[in-house]
C-alpha cells in the first residue's frame, strides 16, 4: 500500500484515479502531475516503481493539500464571519451563500426534511 501525504492510495486502481483520493487533487491536477513526471495515466498503482512514486510524492507534497488546504478553507470562512459580510452571515445562519433561491430548493443546506402541506388525513369519499 502506497502512502502519499498521509493518505493510503489503492493499488488496484489507475494512478490517474487513485491520486484523486488525496483531498485537494482532482482529475485535472492528477493528469498534470502525471504529465510532469512522465508516468502513463493508464498504469496501475501496483505497477509503479519506487523512483516514479518518489517523484510523484515530491510534486504532490509541494502543493497545498489535505490538512493545510482544509485549514485554509476554514480560516477563509471564519474571516468572512468575523468581518460580518453578507456571505459570512449566510454561513452563520446555515443558508446558501452563492445567491440561490430559498423559498423552494436548498433543503440539504437548511437541514429540513420535506414538509407536507396538508393535514395528513385522508379525505372521506362521498358515496
Amino acid at each position: 500500500m502506497i502512502r502519499i501525504a498521509g493518505v493510503n492510495i489503492p493499488e488496484n486502481k489507475r494512478i490517474e484515479i487513485a491520486l484523486t483520493y488525496i483531498y485537494g487533487i482532482g482529475r485535472s491536477l492528477s493528469k498534470q502531475f502525471l504529465k510532469q513526471t512522465g508516468i502513463n495515466p493508464d498504469s496501475r498503482v501496483s505497477q509503479l516503481n519506487i523512483e516514479q512514486i518518489n517523484s510523484l510524492r515530491k510534486l504532490i507534497e509541494a502543493q497545498k493539500i489535505e490538512g493545510e488546504l482544509r485549514r485554509e478553507k476554514i480560516m477563509n470562512i471564519k474571516r468572512l464571519k468575523d468581518i460580518g459580510c453578507w456571505r459570512g452571515s449566510r454561513h452563520i445562519k446555515g443558508l446558501p451563500v452563492r445567491g440561490q433561491r430559498t423559498s423552494t430548493n436548498n433543503r440539504t443546506v437548511r437541514g429540513n426534511t420535506r414538509k407536507t402541506m396538508f393535514s395528513g388525513k385522508k379525505k372521506m369519499e362521498k358515496t
